[in-house]
């Protein structure tokens, strides 16, 4: 019952309750629900479930939700014909069936996206229906072969039907669930003519949530469009860095900053200026050493605390692969290794929650 009140009352943003009169260090505490007798971290499933299932798939986000998170992160990108979908990436080479439909194979083509180079099929090339002619398959098969039994099984769905299924079982399980829809490319899309924010932007007002503390909160690894959606809308923004290079959006237009000037005292009072929380990659908050182990932790969350904004890093994963090295338990990259020492790590660290890829895991690590 405490985690699920802690989720609910997760990134909160309560500014109209006098969050002014309240000391810096403690508003990113008041906003993520902490502070309030609740101590246990906020759980999102990242991508839903899909250290089981096929990720961004109806299943996965199923899964996530009967796993007891009360959130899941959503990434969208766009279709031709303007529709949302939920995918990592708009090259959906990797992670749909479309190699396997010799009437897509014209459609092959290579992109410069972000300053990188990729070949494959691009969901602004289909539309819709097109798309839901395809099939999901597993991402890293080598990592997770125990997903591949589901590969041909699930569509691709749109964010719309993710909000559908959220409903649906918030209903039967009776508690609130929400989304973290991810606005994936921004800068590449809008280029195209093709710009995600005013679709995201429709969908969340036809769906009734552009409400303060409602059940969707947005993620941009870029800038600008924050800025933009915050006078837009009045949904939770979180803004996302990387460990490395800088906001798309940020070299479009000459901006020479990086993410490390974003994570700056400096930077996160920007931040705090437009969005509720920041989303960075865990190892901003402890970086490994150059033997790869887990080392000693920044001084970002406290710095971003001070700012007044929570601070939930990704990606958290059971794999070997994916762990220091001092937390894996053999050389076999696709066995689990000791995500409890992980997690307990970040949470001694301060983290206000995490995106995690086994949310039953992360559940348990909370506890």
């Amino acid at each position: 019952m405490v985690r699920r009140r802690l989720a609910v009352l997760a990134l909160s943003g309560l500014a109209v309750l006098g969050m002014a009169a309240v000391p810096a260090a403690a508003q990113a505490e008041v906003r993520a629900g902490i502070g309030k007798g609740h101590d246990e971290p906020v759980i999102v499933g990242h991508r839903g479930a899909p250290g089981y299932r096929p990720e961004h798939t109806l299943a996965s986000y199923e899964l996530a939700y009967r796993q007891g998170v009360d959130w899941v992160d959503v990434d969208l990108v766009p279709t031709k014909d303007g529709q949302l979908v939920a995918r990592h990436e708009n090259e959906i080479g990797g992670t749909t069936n479309v190699a396997d439909h010799p009437e897509f194979a014209d459609r092959k083509t290579t992109k410069v996206i972000d300053g990188t180079s990729y070949t494959g099929w691009f969901t602004e090339d289909f539309t819709l229906a097109e798309l839901k002619t395809l099939r999901a398959k597993e991402r890293i098969p080598d990592l997770r072969p125990h997903n591949k039994i589901y590969d041909g099984r699930f569509e691709i769905a749109t964010y719309q039907e993710v909000l559908d299924l959220t409903r649906e079982l918030g209903r039967e399980l009776r508690r609130e669930l929400g989304t973290y829809p991810e606005i994936k490319h921004s800068t590449y899309f809008r280029k195209i003519g093709n710009p995600t924010e005013p679709k995201l932007v429709e969908l969340i007002k036809r769906n009734g949530l552009d409400r303060k503390n409602a059940p969707v909160i947005v993620q941009s690894f870029e800038v600008s469009n924050l800025k933009e959606l915050n006078r837009q809308l009045r949904v939770r923004l979180v803004q996302l860095t990387s460990a490395s290079g800088a906001p798309a959006d940020f070299v479009e237009n000459g901006d020479p900053r990086t993410y490390a000037d974003l994570v700056t005292p400096a930077g996160l009072k920007e931040i705090a200026g437009y969005a509720d929380s920041l989303g960075p990659e865990k190892n901003q908050v402890i970086a490994r050493d150059a033997a790869g182990n887990l080392g000693s932790p920044t001084a970002l969350v406290t710095n971003a605390h001070n700012a007044g904004l929570p601070v939930v890093p990704y990606t958290f994963r059971n794999e070997n692969n994916f762990l220091p090295l001092n937390l894996r338990s053999s050389a076999d990259p696709a066995a689990w290794g000791n995500a409890f020492g992980e997690f307990e790590a970040f949470f001694a660290a301060g983290v206000d929650g995490v995106f995690a890829d086994h949310p039953d895991t992360a559940l348990e690590a909370a506890k």
